[in-house]
């Protein structure tokens, strides 16, 4: 029975800050120090110092997935599980495999090397990890699509930030490193604008910080808590509440309790309160909404629960009291006519009853930016 491999992350805020570079050097380093260490998937960008870097590194063929009548080149996870080396070199952790794939996403595939005992090096930028998406499009104007779930970066046995000053950057991008010149002309003019990378860079740092947090917790129970969103140390028995619904801001309003839960150390719990026995009896439309966010809950590892109550105010205080949650999470409902109403009366319900807990209300700004809503 193979041990559980290790799992280490390089994170960046930005295309060209050096991540795939650092990863390589450490496996040169490893591959130095007499440890079996293969590239099982690497992506160039024609990048040729980074090229420069696999030199003399075992390189995995990449398996030929035919899709549609196009031909995909795809990451061979059983080969590398195959040939089982030390350590494996894999690019782009948030890439989603071709359709028909055995895993959708190549996190899972490296959670399968992993469990062959094989330890992992990977990158990513943090704009795909999950609770951060909706921060990240408010700074960017872009919804990343592919994304990490929080948990899955947590289980990493090491994160480390690779960092470039947004200056350094875009010299590196007007140079013709990380692009080539039209595309960086484009790059210029969308993303690589220096406030956003200067914004990004911020949030990557705060989630490194948050990451050293965790794993000086984990190592040393000793140590005082340190909590970057309250003052007041969290007990092992806190919760957060999430109320879904089958308002499309519930999958934003999901990312934001989970976060502040991780970050409080506290239980998790998303709960949809129906006054029918089952979610069959919801019309459904509705009811595949729900579906969704539920799913999309326990996905996060968020715990789910269905509470079929008439009074729905009541049933979510009522639940966040019994398991001692100390914040309820809410979307600021908008809709017309008799839906605005409920859901402003629902809101100001669930405030009035948890007057001993804190009641957090989330609105989707991109919704309230569309006219006549």
């Amino acid at each position: 029975m193979n041990s559980q491999g290790k799992l280490k992350i390089y994170l960046g805020y930005a295309a060209g800050v050096g991540k795939t570079y650092e990863m390589l050097e450490q496996a040169q380093e490893l591959k130095a120090r007499g440890a079996d260490v293969i590239i099982g998937y690497f992506e160039p960008h024609g990048r040729k110092d980074t090229i420069a870097k696999t030199e003399g590194l075992e390189m995995i063929p990449r398996k030929r997935v035919e899709y549609r009548g196009s031909t995909f080149e795809e990451m061979d996870t059983d080969a590398i599980v195959e040939r089982h080396p030390d350590v494996a070199v894999i690019d782009e952790f948030p890439h989603t495999n071709v359709p028909g794939a055995p895993r959708e996403k190549r996190w899972e595939d490296v959670r399968y090397i992993l469990d062959h005992g094989i330890d992992v090096l990977t990158t990513m930028n943090v704009q795909h990890l999950e609770s951060l998406n909706d921060r990240v499009a408010q700074i960017t104007g872009v919804k990343v699509r592919e994304t990490i779930p929080d948990w899955v970066v947590n289980q990493a046995g090491e994160v480390v930030m690779v960092d470039l000053t947004p200056r350094a950057l875009l010299n590196r991008l007007e140079r013709g490193v990380i692009y080539p010149p039209e595309k960086a002309r484009r790059a210029l003019d969308n993303f690589f604008k220096e406030s956003t990378l200067v914004a990004l860079r911020e949030v990557a740092m705060r989630q490194t910080a948050h990451e050293v947090e965790e794993r000086i917790e984990q190592t040393d129970d000793a140590l005082p808590a340190i909590n970057s969103v309250s003052s007041r140390s969290a007990r092992v028995e806190d919760a957060v509440v999430i109320y879904i619904s089958d308002d499309p801001s519930t999958a934003m309003l999901t990312r934001r309790g989970k976060r502040v839960a991780d970050l409080l150390h506290a239980n998790c719990f998303a709960v949809f309160v129906t006054d029918q026995s089952d979610l069959r009896s919801l019309p459904p439309e509705k009811r595949a909404a729900v579906e969704r966010h539920l799913n999309f809950a326990r996905n996060l590892h968020v715990e789910t629960r269905v509470l079929a109550e008439s009074d729905h105010a009541r049933a979510i205080v009522d639940f966040a009291r019994l398991h001692n949650a100390r914040q309820i999470f809410l979307p600021r409902l908008v809709g017309k006519g008799v839906d605005r109403l409920l859901g402003k009366s629902l809101v100001n319900q669930v405030v009035s009853l948890a007057n001993d807990m804190e009641v957090t209300i989330v609105a989707d700004r991109r919704q309230e930016r569309q006219p006549g809503k």
